[in-house]
């Protein structure tokens, strides 16, 4: 029978160390730690290597291998089999101690990958109160629960810079731009909504055209969207001859129609944010002004919770572009 090495015991973090190669000793390969945690189970090389159905040459190989990078020996063997040594009890804890941490390392990853778990950032430039991106996010919500989404607020240069820098994983935008360092595709369109009193002359117009804007006075956020709604004003009432009044409010986009039920001014909005009701105001449809959408994402971006967003958003578009108006 061999002789039993008097070592010492191992320190917590000796398995990890070795493992890693953080050590001064050679890396220990994980086979070499399975290999030895089912001699210790089965009491026996024999049954160990039918267990895992290999030669039990192999195990009783890679088991004093591993015996010589450690320094000590962790079985005493006999006819019926092997017995762990007081050092090969004490390596026993450690490595199944590290053995789990490794598989739940593995596991979290799988996840990952398999984007069942994960982060995503997305930025927006449209309402969540209703319409396509609100869809887009409920069900991804509901297909993968355990990933989070940070939703930011933004203009479309300052997230197509976010994107581009790898700082959001996609931007939902408005128009069919084409940007540098990104990759860009149509999704949806909203139709563009007047915004006003409830008890506005405007209110109850059938059809409403830029014509009948033209005299009015609009308010917009100094965030977004208020200077794309700003530019949109200005372009479009240029085209029936009039300068319009633009006042720009220091306040967010929930406030701005808070301002408009107060009479301070009217306000344009897409469709999506027609599904929030405020108080004392109406949108309206303004007759053939329709944004069209698009997401905008980097092909450097390696987040697999974020490609199976961009799968969803692209088999939902396809139904709501075909989908009857």
């Amino acid at each position: 029978m061999p002789a039993i090495r008097n070592d010492p015991p191992f320190p917590d973090d000796a398995v990890s160390n070795m493992v890693s190669g953080n050590g001064s000793r050679s890396a220990v390969r994980l086979h070499q730690l399975r290999y030895f945690i089912a001699a210790a189970d089965y009491g026996s090389f024999r049954k160990a290597a039918a267990a895992l159905a290999i030669q039990e040459s192999s195990i009783s190989r890679r088991i004093r291998d591993l015996e010589d990078e450690l320094g000590a020996s962790l079985f005493v063997r006999y006819s019926g089999g092997v017995r762990l040594t007081v050092a090969g009890q004490e390596f026993l804890r450690n490595a199944r101690h590290a053995l789990r941490q490794i598989d739940i390392g593995v596991t979290k990853v799988a996840a990952v990958g398999r984007a069942e778990q994960g982060l995503i950032k997305v930025g927006i430039f449209s309402s969540l109160a209703s319409g396509f991106l609100f869809d887009l996010l409920r069900t991804y919500g509901q297909r993968h629960p355990n990933v989070k989404i940070d939703i930011i607020d933004g203009s479309p240069p300052e997230h197509v810079a976010a994107v581009r820098n790898l700082n959001l994983d996609v931007a939902f935008i408005t128009g069919m731009p084409v940007w540098d360092g990104c990759e860009a595709e149509h999704l949806w369109c909203e139709n563009v909504f007047l915004v006003l009193p409830d008890d506005h002359p405007l209110a109850n117009k059938p059809d409403l055209g830029w014509a009948d804007l033209a005299s009015e006075r609009f308010i917009v956020t100094d965030g977004a969207p208020g200077l794309e709604i700003h530019e949109y004003l200005v372009a479009r009432l240029a085209d029936v001859g009039r300068k319009v009044e633009i006042q720009t409010q220091q306040v967010g986009r929930d406030n701005i129609l808070s301002l408009v039920a107060v009479g301070q001014g009217l306000t344009l909005t897409s469709e999506a944010t027609t599904g929030a009701k405020f108080p004392k105001i109406t949108y309206r449809k303004i007759e053939g002004e329709v944004l069209p959408f698009s997401m905008i994402w980097s092909d450097r971006n390696d987040n697999p919770a974020c490609r199976r967003l961009l799968s969803l958003a692209r088999s939902m578009s396809k139904s709501h572009l075909a989908a009857p108006k």
